[in-house]
């Protein structure tokens, strides 16, 4: 897709660099937050505006040493089991909700705006866990190639990791042709352009190898809308070979609901372990 540039004299500004623009504004001068708290599981959750978006922070009863956090990057909500777990154990949960752009350029830059907001207002750890729900994984992955020396560890749950898996559809998941449209125009790409494409997170795992951030991740074998073999599997063998540390947890014939675990031990244990060294 061309950006739209008519009519401009001298270096034009496109909707994708005014994106940009804004999300360094909004990172330079955040804007104060009125927080509302609430109930959430027992727990105090504040939800605040951040910029033209809304964001929010579950606090724990007792926070542990250091107030670690994980990051939901979407779905807050679903399957909270590995949430509440951690929560009981001292860490905060955040979300900043930045929907419908699919982990591009924009959207990290958005996200990047809203950690610094959090660790400066609330004294978080600067290094989060990252939290990767389906279509989260862009946003997860995305952010901690981005910014390493932010992302403690990565939890990846029946994650997207190349938008042309899903919602692109070029291989042989179900794909999502109205999502495929969107996904385009947020990293102001087009069905050619799409192809060649190396900015999917699959392409983007040297920076977290290098950084030794730690992957855990949970997939459905059988899963139908994001083919584990078109994204984890793959995430596997290449971070693998670069010397990263990942573990994968196959569910045998799930597709890709139910997403997590019945018991969420092995993640939680997997993130205490591996995240606050």
């Amino acid at each position: 897709m061309r950006s739209a540039a008519i009519g401009c004299r001298g270096e034009c500004v496109t909707p994708m660099k005014k994106l940009l623009l804004a999300a360094v504004v909004l990172t330079a001068h955040p804007a104060a937050a009125e927080t509302k708290s609430s109930d959430w599981h027992g727990y105090e959750k504040l939800d605040f505006a951040f910029g033209e978006r809304t964001g929010l922070l579950v606090k724990p009863k007792q926070a542990a040493p250091g107030n670690p956090w994980i990051w939901r990057t979407e779905f807050f909500g679903h399957k909270p089991e590995a949430d509440l777990a951690l929560l009981a154990a001292g860490w905060h949960l955040a979300y900043y909700k930045v929907s419908n752009m699919f982990g591009s350029p924009g959207s990290i830059a958005l996200m990047a705006g809203f950690h610094e907001h959090v660790t400066r207002e609330y004294s978080l750890a600067k290094r989060a866990t990252l939290e990767g729900f389906s279509r989260g994984g862009l946003y997860a992955v995305n952010f901690a190639a981005t910014h390493p020396d932010k992302t403690a560890a990565l939890y990846l749950d029946a994650p997207v990791l190349d938008i042309r898996s899903w919602p692109g559809g070029k291989g042989k998941g179900n794909g999502a042709p109205g999502e495929w449209k969107r996904a385009l125009e947020s990293y102001g790409l087009t069905e050619e352009t799409a192809a060649d494409f190396k900015g999917n997170p699959l392409d983007r795992l040297a920076p977290l190898a290098k950084a030794g951030i730690p992957i855990i991740s949970v997939c459905g074998e059988a899963d139908k809308t994001v083919p584990y073999l078109e994204n984890t599997a793959i995430l596997k063998q290449r971070y693998e070979a670069l010397g990263g540390r990942i573990e994968v947890i196959l569910k045998p014939g799930v597709d890709h609901h139910p997403h997590s675990l019945a018991d969420s031990k092995p993640i939680v244990d997997f993130l205490i372990r591996h995240a606050l060294k």
